[in-house]
């Protein structure tokens, strides 16, 4: 299998503070690798130095088997990872197509960015129906679903995703979740899933790591995380 993404023994800091410390994780084409721990575990400061955000204070992170751990956010994004931030962050008083031009906003090739379009509104009906209706006015769940499609506009490679179903009611989190499966599936789109909802995840990835105060702890393959009892004990609350 062909790597998407390698991080190797990265160390992040927030100011003087260490939140990882020696992270390792790779992940293949066509994957979903699901990201567990509690919270404060550094699952969403692994996500932001991956994007450049926070940016890695030691190791290196490849992407495409190219060094992106120096570079900038907008520059990672061209090259082809998109994420989406926890708490969805759309932008509230900009339309729906508007939320989804600034995703595309990188790109030139009109007939693509027209044919991506077409597809999130095939993905997301709902969407096209309010197409031209403010961000802000949409529900938690379709602006998820608005989150989600406006990084699928930058046509991604590699898809991270923090915590989707947050503050979601459960008949949305199961959509969310078939729309995530679906985008692997029709796309070959890779995702790198960080997720509170361990059973759900679990369930779509094919392989999870396993993070506790800033370090992996597990890796094994998504059928068996979900039957090891430790896992179970600590994030499915099963005894």
């Amino acid at each position: 299998m062909k790597s998407v993404l390698k991080l190797n023994n990265i160390n992040s800091f927030y100011g003087k503070i260490q939140v990882l410390k020696k992270v390792s994780i790779e992940v293949f084409e066509g994957e979903i690798i699901a990201l567990i721990g509690a919270n404060g575990a550094g699952k969403t400061t692994t996500l932001m130095s991956i994007s450049g955000i926070v940016p890695a204070g030691s190791g290196e992170i490849l992407f495409m088997g190219k060094p992106v751990h120096s570079m900038s956010p907008d520059k990672i994004v061209s090259l082809g990872i998109s994420q989406v931030p926890e708490g969805r962050h759309i932008f509230p008083y900009l339309t729906v197509m508007e939320n989804l031009d600034i995703g595309a906003f990188l790109r030139t090739d009109r007939t693509g960015i027209k044919k991506d379009m077409d597809y999130i509104f095939d993905l997301f009906p709902i969407l096209a129906e309010r197409q031209h209706q403010a961000g802000g006015t949409l529900s938690g769940g379709e602006q998820q679903m608005l989150a989600i499609s406006r990084a699928l506009m930058a046509r991604p490679r590699l898809l991270l995703l923090d915590e989707p179903s947050l503050g979601l009611a459960p008949l949305v989190v199961k959509r969310i979740f078939e729309i995530i499966k679906k985008i692997n599936y029709r796309n070959n789109t890779t995702i790198l899933l960080v997720e509170q909802n361990v059973n759900q995840a679990l369930k779509v990835a094919n392989r999870g790591y396993v993070m506790e105060n800033g370090c992996i702890t597990l890796v094994d393959s998504a059928k068996n995380l979900l039957s090891n009892k430790e896992v179970k004990k600590a994030y499915l609350g099963l005894y």
